[in-house]
């Protein structure tokens, strides 16, 4: 039998993949608490369903930084999707398009940006680390803007890598060749030979820059004509401060619990972020979806959309593009489904009202 939810298709996932990469997606850091809590916090949420409403005519359709979508779910950056199948991110971006919706594509690619761009059909922001070397994250910008991505989103809570033990225990390594396609005019993409632990650790500590700050929002923001979304917000004060420093959006992210094990779950964060922008910036929000319902509650509390990453890489590992098409089926037909229980027939009714 066909996976019919998103956690079967995990399950499929794990019976296909080899353990170091099945473990290296679904990991968080050192207890996984945050990992557990980004979505157990969804279930503690009621959702208030309004009655005797016209809902016989549906829409989940949404705007976001104008592009036209056909949901309010978005495929979040991840990394290195060939090591879940052969097409890698091609096939992701592929089904992207297939759902009418948008991909963040991730520095940590294992695809081009020009080989990804050229598949899509339709839009594509880039996910950013700032590295040390400045002129290769120059590049990777510039080279983003010229392959046709629509937005940047500069990844502001990873500088320091957090302590996932699984890849520990694995001495994680990306396999015979794979690499980090993106950085490999700057000579910067593979991971280090002689990484005791975690490979990706040791190449995020030797490469990525821990000076980050407020002025280089200020440097991106004036480097490009793309909108800069900051992803990894979680306190209501750099949300404010993003707004102030020219950001046009914010993505209230944790890194999948990967990062700061004990932070908040992302919907937990979410409402105080929403209320401190007060609708300067779009608010985005990833971390823990796993039902249409999540969905919901996530738009009641102010999110304009929600964006997914290990679900995608389940249906990527379980049947390439087909899968990912399949799992963005299911949310967009459970998204519409929680819509019409809840007395809503559009996206723009959707309020915290229904939060019980």
């Amino acid at each position: 039998m066909d996976p019919i939810n998103l956690y079967e298709y995990e399950a499929l996932a794990q019976a296909r993949l080899t353990s170091m990469a099945y473990d290296y997606y679904a990991s968080g850091a050192h207890d996984e608490i945050t990992l557990r809590e980004n979505h157990a916090a969804y279930d503690r949420i009621a959702l208030r369903y309004r009655v005797l409403r016209d809902i016989s005519q549906r829409s989940t359709a949404t705007t976001v930084l104008g592009h036209q979508l056909s949901m309010p779910v978005l495929v979040a950056p991840t990394a290195f999707h060939k090591l879940a199948h052969p097409d890698g991110e091609v096939a992701t971006v592929r089904a992207a398009g297939h759902a009418g919706t948008l991909m963040i594509l991730s520095t940590l690619s294992t695809t081009s940006i020009e080989d990804v761009l050229a598949a899509a059909t339709g839009p594509v922001w880039f996910q950013l680390y700032v590295y040390k070397d400045r002129g290769a994250t120059r590049a990777l910008v510039e080279r983003a803007e010229a392959a046709g991505c629509s937005a940047l989103a500069l990844t502001v809570d990873a500088q320091v890598w957090g302590r996932r033990e699984r890849d520990v225990r694995n001495r994680f390594q990306l396999p015979a060749g794979l690499s980090v396609k993106n950085l490999m005019p700057a000579g910067q993409e593979a991971f280090p030979k002689e990484a005791q632990d975690s490979g990706l650790a040791a190449y995020v500590a030797s490469l990525f820059d821990q000076t980050l700050s407020w002025k280089d929002v200020e440097w991106l923001c004036g480097l490009t004509k793309l909108p800069v979304l900051l992803k990894g917000v979680v306190h209501p004060e750099d949300a404010r401060q993003a707004a102030d420093y020219g950001a046009a959006g914010v993505i209230v992210s944790n890194h999948g619990g990967r990062q700061l094990d004990t932070a908040p779950a992302t919907i937990t964060a979410l409402p105080d972020i929403v209320d401190a922008v007060a609708g300067r910036v779009e608010v985005l929000i990833d971390g823990g979806i796993r039902r249409g319902t999540d969905v919901v509650k996530a738009l009641a509390y102010g999110a304009r959309a929600v964006a997914v990453g290990r679900p995608v890489l389940w249906g990527l590992a379980a049947d390439g593009q087909s899968g990912v098409e399949r799992v963005l089926d299911i949310l967009r037909f459970e998204v519409d489904l929680a819509m019409g229980l809840c007395g809503c027939a559009d996206v723009t009714e959707i309020g915290r009202d229904l939060l019980g």
